[in-house]
């Protein structure tokens, strides 16, 4: 559409594609709906990318030459969405509103996600994956306890990657 003609132009086109690829491959393997209980559904798959986003957002954020490259991966988050929602075939009226919902959604989830994965217990992350993730109005399922162990694990494999790696596109998420 005409957004692309206002947005700066990317010097790292090609490694953002490649790291925005990779948080949607992991979001999408087929572990965490067979073995975690995670739906596997148009929402389940779209939590499942904010959890990755967020964990990739958080490393970049952790040194000041790669937080550029976060910006982009979020911005191209919000196209890949977009144009979702249109494959999808929501109106081009609707769709500003359904952004927004996602923007909403985003940020809401981070914060929760920051928060929790800053504390040492993982009471607040048990919590933000039962309410978001899974949507259970009951009983957490099974599946909580170990996708909080597995997001704890992601985060300590990102970080031991270093800033040349990620800007090589060696994005490495451990087996779920």
């Amino acid at each position: 559409m005409i957004l692309p003609l206002f947005r700066r132009a990317s010097r790292n086109g090609d490694t953002i594609s490649a790291l925005y690829g990779a948080i949607v491959a992991q979001g999408r393997s087929p572990a965490f709906y067979r073995d975690y209980s995670v739906a596997d559904t148009v929402d389940g798959r779209f939590e499942l990318v904010l959890v990755h986003l967020t964990l990739v957002l958080r490393r970049l954020a952790r040194e000041e030459a790669l937080r550029p490259l976060g910006q982009e991966i979020f911005d191209l988050f919000c196209t890949d969405m977009d144009r979702n929602l249109r494959e999808m075939g929501i109106s081009d009226l609707k769709v500003p509103k359904e952004m927004e919902r996602i923007g909403t959604a985003f940020y809401g989830r981070k914060a929760a996600y920051d928060a929790a994965l800053d504390a040492s217990a993982d009471s607040g992350l048990l919590e933000a994956l039962h309410r978001n993730v899974y949507a259970s109005p009951s009983e957490p399922p099974p599946g909580v306890p170990r996708l909080a162990a597995y997001m704890r694990e992601a985060e300590r494999s990102l970080e031991r990657q270093d800033a040349q790696a990620l800007l090589r596109c060696e994005l490495r998420f451990p087996e779920p």
